[in-house]
């Protein structure tokens, strides 16, 4: 297939471009902004909202970044060869993305009405929110309609074969942009958002999923001791430690 500079410029250049700009931009903002390296919660000024809206989020997106890795990452002979045939895993693939979808676009609805309807969130919105929400809502949107249009409500499109062989040419340095060239227009614009949200994660507040508080599952208890004032009397009474300290 013939290759044109619009292609190369879309499909080499611009995912290069942004993956060069998440790597460094995340080393910049560690070491310019690690004060400013969080999710920026805003639970105290309204929590009805952020109490569904976040978990549907984060739990849709949680699968629906497993779905592109699985869909993405892993060719097709893989799954064929662990007993998964093609007709099994677009219909898993299929059903299992759409509640996925609709549950990540369900929790970003609700996070972007208490954006714009409570004043005083509204109101500590910085630059960076105004670039990601619109961003992040394109990419999403642009990803459930692409799977609605095409494998759901439409005859079916085998993204593997054309957008995923794309995907993984990029990461070993052997980028085929004639595989995504021919992909529907859908298709082609979720993979550009999604090039164009990897360019701005460094800078927003999407920084925070690097910083997970995983070992809080795994610490020790953390025990206080009450001082002990010097010379004062040291009594035995409910609750008190061996040595006459008082455990808190």
């Amino acid at each position: 297939m013939n290759v044109s500079a619009t292609d190369l410029l879309l499909w080499v250049a611009v995912p290069y471009v942004c993956l060069a700009v998440f790597a460094v931009g995340h080393v910049w903002r560690y070491r310019q902004d690690q004060f400013g390296w969080t999710s920026r919660t805003s639970q105290l000024l309204e929590h009805r909202w952020l109490r569904w809206g976040s978990p549907l989020f984060h739990l849709g997106a949680f699968m629906v970044i497993a779905g592109h890795v699985v869909g993405l990452a892993v060719p097709a002979s893989w799954t064929e060869a662990v007993g998964v045939d093609e007709h099994a895993y677009h219909a898993t693939a299929v059903w299992a993305g759409s509640v996925a979808g609709l549950a990540m676009v369900a929790g970003l609805g609700m996070l972007c009405a208490r954006r714009l309807l409570t004043r005083r969130i509204r109101l500590g919105t910085d630059r960076s929110d105004k670039v990601l929400f619109p961003l992040l809502s394109a990419t999403v949107l642009l990803g459930i309609t692409a799977t609605a249009a095409h494998n759901v409500l439409g005859a079916g499109y085998d993204y593997r074969s054309t957008v995923s062989v794309w995907f993984r040419g990029l990461f070993t340095l052997s980028p085929e942009p004639g595989a995504i060239a021919g992909a529907p227009l859908l298709f082609r614009l979720h993979a550009l958002t999604a090039c164009l949200l990897f360019a701005a994660w460094p800078f927003t507040r999407l920084v925070h999923v690097w910083s997970a508080p995983v070992g809080y599952l795994v610490r020790p208890y953390v025990v206080y001791r009450r001082r002990t004032v010097a010379g004062a009397p040291r009594r035995r009474g409910a609750g008190a430690a061996p040595g006459g300290r008082r455990t808190v």
